[in-house]
């Protein structure tokens, strides 16, 4: 980004709109690129001081500049006395609250015009991005980066000066400052100086304390949800093949890999019947891969205050989630999300569609370790787009359980709730759930223990019996569906379990 910005001033852009929260580095980076030649002087504004030549004291103010307008209007009289060889650097902070005022927009739009074929610019700093219509045609948008391995090393190597533990391993070094990407500098000094003062000094056993502000900026982005998952992936019963493929790419976001030559995993779609342990799956592979498991929730994305905030909501959650990568992005239900992007014209003034069209695209050209980890029901209303070839590694399609698969599940869920399970036959409880998902096995579990529970008596297999045959499960009250499901996946989709998937592979 730096030399993007140090072109357009070369280049003589006049007005270039910096999109940034951490106004000193912003500010040592002008500054080093003001010192290239041609060499440029630079000054800042702010409401509070007004026009401060950068580096002199906040005293030194120029008169009357406190005001947006007075402060544009300074910067455009000013005159180079050495005939255009010293270029001048106008920094204006947060200027976003007043530049949809009409007399400062239009002193923005008198400065571009003064401004053109000499070394000026203006460089507004802000937080949050607000260009008005007048100016987009003449503004130039960039994204200030967030600190890089080689600007947090720094960062740790100034706080263990003040640790008791100075050397660290390498190891050690390389956990601590992985855990703080995605941080600003100023978060990542706070949080090592927050883990020196918790523990006394730095070490491999402090990641978690680091880790925890990045719980926090998910948490103030609003949008996503940091997720923590206790299940193992042992925790799902069945879907052999699909916990195999997911084991396999454990490692796939380390150096290792990539020296391998292995591209970073883009994602992968989980199709299947409600209830059978798609959001599990998703959920337990973050402790499987050790990685951050945000979800991305479609519904605090929209929002219809303001034109284009619904948009904006999306690309800023995808930036946070950009920022803290190597990370699992998890969109549940990944069918009502997006179905009724293809027509929302009508409905919504095509917010939808925009949405839509904005996510395929930062899906196709990412290049940040984000993996997209997406469930869904109900095919039909997925849009073609989403299931063509390279959107995702792999799709898989989550069957009802086998007998086999049943088992481990009534397994699982009695050993979650008693220490004897010997007493039950679950070969037994097997046959008979047969048809049933698995949360509707463990729903049979539960109402077996409630009645248990009511008469003052431990459950018995007979209690789950006769809870299974009082429930109709969803495979019979929505046949068509499941087996429409069924046939689409058929050709389409990679089957979860082995004993489907090694059935498959002796046919071909």
């Amino acid at each position: 980004m730096k030399e993007e910005l140090n072109i357009l001033i070369q280049a003589q852009y006049p007005l270039i709109y910096l999109v940034t929260s951490e106004e000193e580095r912003s500010e040592q980076a002008i500054d080093g690129l003001a010192k290239v030649k041609p060499i440029r002087k630079v000054f800042v504004w702010t409401v509070t001081h007004g026009i401060v030549e950068y580096g002199q004291s906040k005293n030194t103010t120029q008169h009357n500049t406190v005001s947006p307008e007075a402060a544009i209007e300074w910067a455009i009289r000013q005159r180079d006395p050495n005939n255009g060889s010293v270029g001048t650097i106008f920094v204006f902070k947060d200027l976003h609250p007043f530049i949809d005022s009409p007399p400062v927009t239009r002193w923005l739009r008198d400065a571009i015009t003064f401004f053109k074929g000499t070394n000026k610019t203006i460089i507004l700093m802000s937080p949050v991005q607000n260009v008005p219509i007048e100016l987009e045609k003449e503004v130039v948008v960039l994204d200030f980066p967030l600190p890089s391995m080689k600007e947090l090393d720094q960062v740790l190597s100034r706080q263990l000066e003040y640790s008791k533990n100075r050397r660290i391993s390498k190891d050690t070094r390389e956990k601590l400052l992985k855990a703080t990407l995605g941080l600003t500098k100023d978060e990542a000094e706070k949080v090592y100086r927050k883990a020196q003062v918790t523990a006394g000094r730095l070490t491999e056993n402090e990641v978690d304390i680091v880790l925890s502000e990045k719980k926090q900026l998910i948490k103030r982005n609003g949008i996503l949800e940091y997720i923590e998952e206790d299940e193992t992936i042992d925790a799902v019963g069945g879907l052999e093949e699909l916990k195999r493929w997911l084991k396999q790419r454990s490692d796939a976001f380390t150096e290792r890999a990539r020296e391998y030559g292995l591209p970073q995993p883009k994602g992968m779609l989980i199709l299947g019947i409600p209830g059978c342990g798609k959001s599990l799956i998703a959920k337990t592979t973050s402790r499987l891969w050790g990685l951050p498991l945000l979800r991305l929730d479609m519904g605090r994305v929209y929002d219809g205050s303001m034109v284009g905030r619904s948009e904006a909501n999306l690309r800023n959650a995808l930036k946070t989630a950009e920022s803290i990568s190597p990370a699992i992005l998890f969109i549940d239900e990944l069918d009502k999300a997006f179905a009724g992007s293809a027509g929302s014209g009508d409905s919504d003034g095509g917010t939808s569609s925009r949405i839509f069209g904005s996510f395929l695209t930062w899906m196709q050209e990412k290049t940040s370790p984000v993996f997209v980890m997406a469930t869904a029901n109900r095919v039909e209303r997925l849009p073609g787009e989403f299931l063509r070839k390279g959107r995702f590694d792999e799709i898989f399609f989550v069957d009802l359980p086998n007998k086999e698969e049943r088992q481990d599940i009534f397994q699982i869920h009695l050993t979650k709730r008693r220490r004897d399970i010997e007493r039950f036959d679950i070969d037994q409880l097997s046959k008979v759930s047969d048809g049933f998902s698995g949360a509707e096995i463990e729903q049979a579990i539960i109402a077996a223990m409630y009645e248990a529970f009511a008469q003052n008596r431990e459950f018995t297999q007979l209690d789950i019996i006769a809870a299974i045959k009082s429930t109709l499960p969803l495979s019979k009250t929505m046949t068509e569906q499941v087996t429409a499901l069924r046939d689409w996946a058929r050709q389409r989709a990679r089957p979860a379990a082995s004993s489907v998937a090694e059935y498959q592979r002796l046919e071909f």
